[in-house]
């Protein structure tokens, strides 16, 4: 997907409110070394200019590749980040496989020019009067331990006040319908109406690298949750529509309100296409016609139903080891 700009702006100082904790670190100008290899970070300070402290900010975190199907979650949090400056990047060598995750190579003219390596980077921004901090990039392949006990101490560090992660599942939903959004939350009320808890009963799948890091930080006290969109099993590439649900639940959660115009426009080209693609077949539109009955008359997917897309989708994206 072309990457999307966001709209969130940064006003001129920052006002606090009473009680609140606020982050004061003060970001170096220069990159710092790893400290002793201990860290798999780096704090950054962009351009140089001063930052107004964090107000216990709410990170939002979404990996690309085991739970973003069509791309959702990502998506969303890189509009979630718009522009805002860069908080920190992380040692790419230690966490990446790029013999799975291959830098890009751009050729001109028959000459090697720029190489994109892939990323994971801390990112903040604003939605409405809070700050968030947006945490992306593709889902690491090694040393999650090591990457959980940093993203703790870094979370500390800037005073998060509550951890939300993002992501997309496939599901037997009919893209004819609001995209359905599944939740999960540390301890019980965190979720305020952005998402159904659940689905009830046992789900057991292989874990993504964001729910390892989501129960480290909830077990280090502070409050997580989880927002993932069900995105229609037989739609392939992006589908802007789940992103537009997730941004909208944060945006909920958070006061604030997100322009989305960008990502709208992209999810009417794609509803065109879908539609296009269900008239001119009998079969795949009796099919939408049923996933449409049982979206009306039920109020989510079972755990068995789940279950099987999401393998599906995981042996899609090459993973094995999937459980009985």
């Amino acid at each position: 997907m072309a990457s999307v700009s966001g709209t969130i702006g940064r006003p001129a100082g920052c006002a606090c409110v009473a009680g609140a904790r606020t982050s004061a670190i003060r970001l170096p100008t220069a990159r710092l070394p790893y400290a002793a290899g201990m860290t798999l970070y780096r704090l950054e300070r962009g351009d140089g200019s001063p930052e107004p402290a964090l107000v216990e900010p709410t990170l939002i975190a979404a990996f690309d590749g085991w739970v973003d199907a069509g791309s959702a979650a990502t998506a969303a949090a890189d509009h979630l980040a718009g522009d805002g400056g860069l908080v920190a990047t992380f040692d790419a060598d230690a966490l990446y496989d790029y013999r799975a995750r291959r830098p890009t190579l751009e050729i001109v003219d028959g000459r090697p020019g720029d190489l994109s390596w892939p990323e994971l980077r801390l990112r903040r921004g604003r939605v409405g009067s809070r700050d968030v901090l947006v945490l992306s990039g593709p889902e690491p392949d090694f040393r999650w331990h090591a990457l959980c006990a940093d993203l703790v101490a870094l979370a500390r560090d800037l005073g998060v006040a509550e951890w939300i992660s993002l992501g997309a599942i496939p599901a037997g939903v009919p893209h004819t319908r609001p995209v359905p959004l599944l939740g999960t939350e540390s301890r019980a009320g965190l979720l305020r109406g952005e998402a159904a808890p659940g689905p009830p009963g046992v789900l057991r799948v292989p874990a993504a690298a964001i729910s390892v890091i989501d129960k480290a930080v909830s077990g280090a006290g502070i409050p997580a949750l989880g927002i993932f969109a069900q995105v229609p099993h037989y739609v392939s590439g992006p589908y802007p529509e789940a992103s537009i649900a997730l941004i909208r639940a944060v945006g909920r959660r958070l006061g604030g309100e997100l322009a989305m115009d960008d990502l709208e426009e992209e999810a009417r080209t794609v509803r065109s296409r879908l539609d296009a693609a269900v008239a001119v077949d009998d079969a795949t539109r009796t099919y939408v016609e049923r996933l449409e009955v049982a979206a009306d008359e039920t109020a989510g997917p079972t755990t068995g139903d789940l279950i099987g897309e999401i393998e599906r989708f995981l042996r899609s994206q090459g993973g094995g080891n999937l459980p009985n």
